[in-house]
C-alpha cells in the first residue's frame, strides 16, 4: 500500500486513478491494526491501487471525506466514492464490492 502524506497528494491521486482503495487509520487504534493485514492481503488479488492514510497526520482528509471513526475502507471509482466500510469491516462485503469494480 502506498501512503498518502498530504491532502493535496490525495486530491491528485483520486484525480489520476480510475479506481482505488483507501484504507484510513489513526493512531492508537487496535481495530485498525487488526484489520490492516486483512485488507493488505487483498492487494495481491485485485488489480487496483491500494492506499493508506493516517488521519492523525492528515486531518484535512477526515473532514473532507466526512470520516468520523477509524478504520474506514473507501473504494473510489471514476473519482467518486463507490463504497464505504467503517469500523467493523465485513471482508466478504468488501470483496464483493471490489469484484464489482474490478
Amino acid at each position: 500500500m502506498k501512503e498518502i502524506k498530504s491532502f493535496e497528494e490525495w486530491l491528485e491521486t483520486v484525480k489520476l486513478k480510475r479506481k482505488l482503495l483507501l484504507f484510513v487509520k489513526t493512531d492508537n487504534c487496535s481495530v485498525c491494526v487488526g484489520l490492516y493485514p486483512q485488507v493488505k492481503a487483498l492487494e495481491t488479488v485485485y488489480r487496483l491501487p491500494f492506499y493508506i492514510v493516517n488521519v492523525a497526520e492528515v486531518p484535512e482528509i477526515a473532514g473532507q471525506l466526512s470520516l468520523f471513526t477509524a478504520p474506514v475502507v473507501l473504494l473510489f471509482h471514476e473519482g467518486k466514492e463507490y463504497a464505504r466500510f467503517a469500523r467493523f469491516v465485513s471482508m466478504e462485503g468488501l470483496k464483493r464490492r471490489l469484484e464489482e469494480i474490478q
